[in-house]
């Protein structure tokens, strides 16, 4: 009798790598993760160390092959999702000359105002679908060649984090088109390195892994990881595709229309359509999953960790009250919240403690509170905050559906998504039924379902529809929309109106950083 076959789906995240082994018919059988930390000796850097990713993804593949009991002969493939944006100088022998410069490095920004007004960004952005931001491996290469010269030019190539894994791995440089379009450097329509975005960046091809599609596989393991991590060396590795694209596979979230909606310690919005797609108005991002899947939206910097701020500030009386009943911080914080009306009483929340990306894509955007009156008290505070992430998420969506027209379906995924209050923040806000599907290793599945596809095991990524169910159901309350609606143009105009005040304070806050 034929055993079993399973598959490893690997996710590379910003603060943690996971290992899910998954049945075929998409069944979580065992998983394990490993946290890493962020390094940010200033305020404008966020860096990882590429070797301890790298241990993480040995160590969580090994132990989550160890718990599974699943025999290593069984398993079909290990596919892979990341983190996009990633950016590593390594040299001819691929030791790290950098650190991961991370999606959250926000050094380039001056870089990325200068491509935007002096370099064509704005026709860039056009060509290859990531906006002009120091989010984009485009502006940190242009800050590096400007404010790091010696070492850009000891540089022999330029790569992602998944590249790194890779190259450890299988001693080659490969890039998958979803993680290239995510630089800023990849012609969508050519599907090759766009020279326009070269120059800009002073670098060559030759300087870059050589571009597959997202169903590249490898196999040929070295000797010493395969024993590692208990897996026989003929295992092929597939090199999948970025995190944000595998989300929306892995919760059914590919056909027109689909909307999927994220919230984790960040946030995005994103719909599949079948050919590359820009904004006129630079508003949102277009990266590739498949030759016939292109995912299209806006990602935003504040998300779940803005509610973790609020915990850590002003939320000390109910952590301890949730210590003594035995219950979580975040949902005692929401029951306060669930007290107060929808709207807040007037009290608005800007949430951009991290400046933002979408649809602002401004990192000099600061948070702050609109209508703040006598009446407000600290569950105000709490309910405006959690309402003002929704906010700006819409604020995205309606970029979005200047492209696609009205959402046939949303589905939402997330850390946030446990939250009841949230959900249906999000459906009063939205206008829109909201669905919460059941898959919560959303990039993990997205992974694996490329990678049966990838084998021919499945004829097509529709096969997603018998692996996912939904777990819950919001409806829009009438009377909150007409709230919400009234609400969201002023949140938005003030948004707009503090573009020079952000950039006033936020140089302000760089000087008195400096100084101290």
């Amino acid at each position: 009798m034929m055993s079993e076959k399973y598959l490893i789906g690997v996710d590379i995240g910003t603060t943690s790598t996971k290992s899910v082994v998954f049945a075929k018919n998409g069944r979580i059988i065992s998983s394990h993760s490993q946290e890493y930390p962020l390094y940010s000796p200033t305020p404008e850097t966020a860096e990882q160390d590429p070797e301890e990713i790298f241990q993480a993804v040995i160590s969580t593949v090994k132990e989550a092959v160890k718990k599974s009991n699943v025999h290593p002969e069984d398993i079909l493939c290990v596919s892979f999702s990341a983190a996009m944006h990633s950016l590593i100088a390594v040299n001819k022998d691929g030791k790290p000359l950098t650190r991961c410069i991370t999606w959250a490095d926000n050094r380039s920004a001056e870089w990325s105002e200068k491509i935007l007004s002096e370099m064509g960004g704005h026709e860039i952005y056009l060509r290859t679908g990531t906006p002009i931001h120091p989010m984009s491996p485009l502006s940190k290469l242009v800050w590096l060649q400007n404010e790091q010269s010696s070492l850009f030019s000891m540089t022999y190539k330029f790569i992602s984090i998944k590249e790194y894994v890779f190259f450890k791995l299988f001693g080659q440089y490969v890039v998958d088109h979803s993680i290239a379009s995510a630089t800023g450097l990849l012609n969508l329509k050519a599907m090759q390195w766009d020279e326009g975005a070269l120059n800009v960046a002073g670098i060559t091809s030759d300087q870059l892994s050589q571009l597959v599609p997202t169903t590249y596989s490898l196999t040929g393991l070295d000797a010493g990881y395969s024993a590692e991590m208990n897996l026989p060396q003929s295992v092929p590795f597939v090199v999948g595709a970025n995190d944000g694209v595998l989300s929306n596979l892995g919760v059914n979230a590919i056909k027109p229309g689909v909307v999927a909606v994220t919230i984790g310690t960040s946030g995005a919005i994103r719909t599949v359509v079948d050919r590359p797609i820009t904004d006129p108005k630079g508003r949102i991002f277009c990266y590739a999953l498949t030759e016939n899947h292109w995912v299209i939206g806006g990602p935003v910097n504040n998300g779940g960790m803005i509610f973790r701020w609020v915990k850590e500030q002003i939320g000390s009386a109910e952590v301890e009250t949730a210590k003594r009943l035995g219950m979580d911080a975040y949902e005692v914080l929401t029951s306060i919240a669930a007290k107060v009306s929808p709207g807040s009483e007037g009290l608005l929340f800007h949430p951009y403690l991290a400046g933002e990306r979408a649809p602002l894509w401004d990192a000099n955007a600061r948070g702050s509170f609109f209508g703040l009156g006598l009446h407000h008290k600290k569950e105000h505070l709490i309910r405006a905050v959690l309402e003002g992430v929704i906010f700006n998420l819409y604020s995205v969506l309606l970029a979005l559906k200047e492209l696609i027209g009205e959402p046939v379906k949303i589905q939402a995924t997330g850390g946030f998504a446990k939250s009841e209050l949230w959900r249906q923040m999000m459906a009063d806000i939205f206008n829109h039924e909201v669905f919460v599907p059941e898959s919560i290793e959303s990039s993990c599945l997205g992974a694996v379902i490329l990678g049966l596809y990838s084998l021919g095991e499945i004829d097509s990524l529709d096969a997603v529809s018998d692996m996912v169910g939904a777990d819950h159901y919001h409806k829009p309350v009438p009377e909150n929309v007409e709230i919400y609606e009234e609400l969201v143009p002023i949140f938005i105009r003030m948004s707009r109106l503090l573009k020079e005040e952000y950039k006033a304070i936020s140089d302000f806050q760089r000087k008195m950083s400096s100084n101290s």
